[in-house]
């Protein structure tokens, strides 16, 4: 019988860099998120090195002086590859892998990395290569010898993993087809929004930066099992659940993709149609990190991105999530959001604070009534029940008494 070895899988070992351009600025910052990226990616970060420059140097990103130290720091650390925390340029990509002779990546290839990991429904596979294809396409000048050498990012997932020899005319004909697919997916998804308005169902979209606790949030309200990990982009794949509400109120909770500081355009552009969520929703909740140091940023990436989908003239809530871990005496604020609660999902501490808040809302958007409805037509109070809050029925010999409060398309009726 043919002897087993056990093979042991090498973990990519990186070293990050990244370009301060002015004394202030969150340099630092973005590149404690980017080693988080490569961790979630699956690799280790050995090395970490910032170049103050006034502005990215067009050739080598960084300076050829620097780029001396980089070969140093990849050779006394056993590294494997640098992560770059900006897009890289064609021409930035191929000079420093020829300088280095290393694999180069950037902090656009690590999130496309990881976005493939976790696309589970055809929609979401659909717009990972997308995007993936469109940042490769910019690239293929670029890219020189790793086209046949190294692969994609790191693990080399999806389109990664194919020979990168295909040329242009290929990945543009494979662009197109998945063109194609998306705008049947997007075509489906207008059809489901189309019948949720008919239906005239309230729709809250949760937002926020990655790992802020909107899908345990979500699975708290509504027993969605959606995957809950204390990692970057956890979830990708939007859900929608319904969730009642007292007086029979019924609405839907859609979970959407996590923002995070320099999201590439290719995502943006591919997932524009599930980012476009919060664009249709009627009520938006922002999820807040309250325990994360760099909440007031996250907070401005979350509302720089909504602005760049449009999302505008919507009711905000803004939730300070993980209470329980959160140590600080100022007062939590967002001048954006119409209301501002504390809670902790996890702990499931001020949900039901969320869910009375939210039939005060829903109330603010309809119209007191009360009315006798003649038995004849009974069948308006089942439209009540539907699309507004019944609080009260009484059975009197005129017909039906109710009070309720309901929109202005029932109020209509009644």
């Amino acid at each position: 019988m043919a002897e087993a070895f056990e093979t042991e899988k090498i973990e990519e070992r990186v070293v990050l860099v990244g370009i301060s351009e002015q004394d202030g600025d969150d340099a630092e910052d973005s590149l404690v998120e980017l080693a988080e990226l490569v961790k979630t990616a699956g690799a280790s970060v050995v090395g970490i090195l910032i170049q103050k420059r006034e502005r990215i140097h067009p050739g080598t990103y960084v300076g050829t002086g620097k780029v001396e130290e980089i070969a140093e720091l990849i050779h006394s650390t056993g590294a494997t590859g640098i992560v770059c925390d900006d897009e890289l340029a064609p021409a930035q990509l191929k000079n420093l892998e020829t300088l280095l002779d290393t694999k180069v990546m950037d902090r656009t290839l690590i999130i496309l990395d990881i976005f493939a990991s976790r696309a589970t429904t055809s929609e979401g596979k659909i717009q990972v290569e997308l995007a993936q294809l469109k940042y490769r396409l910019s690239r293929l000048t670029g890219l020189g010898r790793s086209m046949s050498r190294l692969g994609g990012g790191i693990g080399t997932r999806g389109p990664g993993e194919k020979k990168l020899e295909i040329d242009r005319r290929l990945i543009n004909d494979r662009i197109a087809q998945l063109n194609r697919e998306l705008k049947e997916v997007v075509k489906h998804r207008e059809i489901t929004r189309a019948k949720r308005e008919k239906n005239a169902l309230p729709v809250v979209a949760i937002v926020g930066y990655t790992n802020a606790g909107k899908s345990t949030l979500l699975n708290h309200f509504t027993h969605a099992e959606v995957l809950e990990e204390d990692k970057l982009f956890a979830t990708l794949d939007p859900t929608t659940r319904l969730l009642e509400l007292e007086g029979q109120q019924k609405v839907l909770l859609t979970d959407t993709v996590g923002f995070i500081r320099k999201l590439p355009h290719h995502l943006i552009e591919a997932f524009k149609s599930t980012l476009e969520e919060a664009k249709y929703a009627d009520y938006i909740f922002h999820v807040v990190d309250a325990s994360n140091p760099q909440r007031d940023k996250q907070m401005h990436i979350v509302y720089e991105t909504l602005d760049r989908l449009g999302v505008n003239n919507k009711k905000i809530v803004t939730l300070f999530n993980k209470m329980d871990q959160a140590d600080h005496e100022e007062p939590l604020q967002d001048f954006r959001a119409d209301h501002i609660l504390m809670i902790s999902a996890a702990k499931e501490e001020g949900l039901e604070e969320v869910k009375s808040l939210l039939v005060e809302m829903l109330r603010e958007d309809k119209i007191y009534v009360e009315r006798v409805i003649p038995y004849a037509q009974a069948g308006v109070i089942q439209l009540v029940r539907s699309s507004g809050e019944l609080i009260s029925e009484e059975y009197v010999p005129e017909g039906i008494a109710i009070k309720a409060y309901v929109p202005m398309e029932v109020y209509g009726k009644l």
